[in-house]
């Protein structure tokens, strides 16, 4: 339900009420998530050489797997299934940590289902409805009326609750979540065809005449990968896909193009179940933190005055590992050499000693020395700057100990030449390209 301006302060009240509710009821109860979080993440380089997408800290404190987790917690989704395969040993350590506060003996738990070729002994997950698939024998043992399919490696904050009422209003065998996307940018998602009732009458990925929203020619409704099915429609639709020759297992390739013809699937915007956003009166929050440009601008966008993302909302919190840490020190009052940070955020643990930080993202325990300077910059667990560095449009990964003086996204030439640098100038410092080996990406 996007705000109307025209709408009275007294409406305005009501319809930001009721975007603050949560749709906790039976039917979340009965729901089972399973959260794709396997992906490679390659567009993020070497950030992601030893850890997956969904393991990439993100905002000063948290993964990008937390905001997902956080979502279906705070639905009322307590019966969660998180499917790993790639690289996985930093994000089974941060969920076996951050997320076991869930009792299982009310049947409310967040179980690891890494890749095991149960169903093949000769092959991992071979594509996103497989990694379903490969798992349906532990979804039957919970007998769930509908499942939730949500990837783990985007930044949103989302009611699915909202969602499955509307999937439950709808009758639907399967509802979509949908962003509303300027129809230019729409060719890099799969993208709905819809009704005037907001049933699904076409779908096609990344296409290069994307079907416009009815109504609205120069929009178009891009699919967030987050499904609600009904169980054993889906069931019923995974048997039947892993017995179809030349499928590539894979919900937008293969199962949705083939049950929108045949079954009730329906589009859910986005706008009507994100939390924050639309009751403020901005546009819904979304990023896909792809790629390094694209995860350097989100951890940015954290620093401003008024961030797109709340994540001070105590209604709707981000649920992480909170390891325990001092608060973070700025020492040193000198002309030249004073301690300050200034439109940044820094997390615990952190010590800016004699330098200055500016418009930039700190995250634990990182050490800044005298006379150094850090300028729009996102710094991961535990890196140390030397004295008198100089670090510009920067993100340098964890454990890295920059050394005295050394001067990065100041001479675009030199960072090409022992730094990864991006299409848009962010550099990319990691402690293998020091030649400091290998840092541990917990």
């Amino acid at each position: 339900m996007p705000i109307d301006t025209r709408h009275s302060p007294p409406q305005r009240k009501m319809l930001n009420e009721h975007h603050n509710m949560r749709f906790i009821s039976q039917a979340t109860r009965n729901t089972f998530a399973i959260i794709l979080a396997g992906g490679r993440g390659t567009r993020l380089r070497q950030l992601t050489d030893f850890r997956a997408k969904p393991a990439v800290p993100f905002a000063g404190k948290f993964r990008i797997v937390d905001f997902t987790l956080s979502n279906c917690v705070n639905s009322g989704i307590r019966k969660i299934g998180v499917a790993t395969q790639y690289k996985a040993n930093s994000l089974i350590r941060h969920i076996q940590r951050g997320w076991s506060f869930l009792d299982g003996r009310f049947d409310e738990f967040i179980q690891l289902l890494p890749a095991q070729q149960q169903i093949d002994e000769t092959q991992w997950y071979q594509g996103t409805a497989d990694a379903v698939f490969q798992n349906l024998h532990f979804l039957r043992r919970y007998q769930p009326q509908y499942v939730l399919i949500v990837a783990g490696d985007h930044i949103y904050k989302m009611d699915y609750g909202r969602m499955l009422a509307s999937h439950i209003e709808h009758q639907a065998d399967m509802s979509v979540a949908c962003i509303d996307v300027p129809l230019a940018e729409a060719r890099e998602f799969g993208v709905m065809g819809i009704d005037g009732d907001d049933r699904v009458i076409d779908f096609v990925e990344k296409p290069q005449q994307p079907p416009s929203i009815p109504g609205q020619p120069d929009r178009a409704l891009a699919s967030m990968g987050v499904y609600i099915f009904n169980a054993q429609f889906l069931f019923d639709q995974l048997q039947r896909d892993a017995t179809t020759p030349g499928s590539s297992r894979d919900f937008g390739k293969d199962i949705i193009p083939h049950i929108v013809p045949r079954h009730r699937v329906y589009a859910h915007r986005f706008a009507d179940s994100c939390i924050g956003s639309v009751s403020s009166g901005q546009n819904p929050y979304w990023r896909d933190v792809g790629t390094i440009d694209a995860y350097w601008e989100a951890n940015m966008e954290m620093t401003k005055v008024t961030p797109e993302l709340n994540l001070y909302d105590n209604n709707w919190p981000i649920w992480t590992y909170q390891e325990q840490l001092p608060p973070a020190k700025f020492v040193f009052d000198d002309d030249g050499r004073r301690g300050q940070a200034i439109d940044s955020m820094v997390s615990g643990g952190c010590i800016i000693s004699g330098a200055k930080v500016k418009r930039s993202l700190l995250f634990s325990s990182v050490h800044v020395h005298s006379w150094a300077s850090v300028t729009d910059s996102v710094l991961l667990p535990g890196v140390d700057v030397g004295r008198r560095a100089v670090l510009r449009r920067c993100v340098i990964d964890k454990s890295v100990r920059i050394p005295d003086g050394m001067q990065i996204g100041v001479d675009p030439e030199e960072d090409r030449r022992r730094f990864y640098v991006s299409p848009g100038g962010v550099v990319l410092v990691t402690s293998e390209m020091l030649g400091q080996g290998a840092a541990a990406p917990e």
